[in-house]
């Protein structure tokens, strides 16, 4: 399940898409028209601005805006800045992996193969999803 943290980012990239690209728009605008909390949302794309998917202007005229075109943000890309890995469990993690303390070998586990094929399945439609599809 995607934190609210995830969702609000997704929706305030989106908004920010829809805007086009270097146009700088106020978090209370965002706020207010994605129902966003506006301490939370200030957060939200501080860090995205920090991982290179926004910039931001100060002062008047001021706000916000997309550096990258919203065709080549991924979903993928967002969820893991937002949310941290997106497979389920660490010993499936292509970029987050960590060996379970729990199994004798991943091969004799019984998740892992399962969890091996949730995580291609959802990389196989966010990597291939971009903001511009949203």
């Amino acid at each position: 399940m995607l934190s609210r943290k995830t969702k609000y980012g997704l929706k305030a990239i989106k908004y920010l898409a829809d805007q086009g690209m270097d146009t700088p728009v106020l978090i209370s605008e965002i706020s207010e028209n994605e129902n966003i909390p506006k301490k939370f949302l200030e957060a939200i794309l501080l860090q995205l601005k920090n991982n290179g998917f926004l910039g931001s202007k100060k002062g008047k005229g001021g706000g916000y805006y997309l550096i990258k075109e919203p065709e080549d943000v991924t979903l993928a890309s967002l969820i893991r800045v937002l949310e941290g890995p997106i497979a389920m469990l660490p010993c499936v993690s292509l970029n987050f992996y960590e060996k379970c303390s729990d199994c004798a070998t991943e091969e004799e586990c019984s998740l892992h193969l399962l969890m091996s094929e949730v995580r291609d399945k959802t990389l196989g439609i966010l990597e291939n999803k971009t903001v511009k599809d949203l």
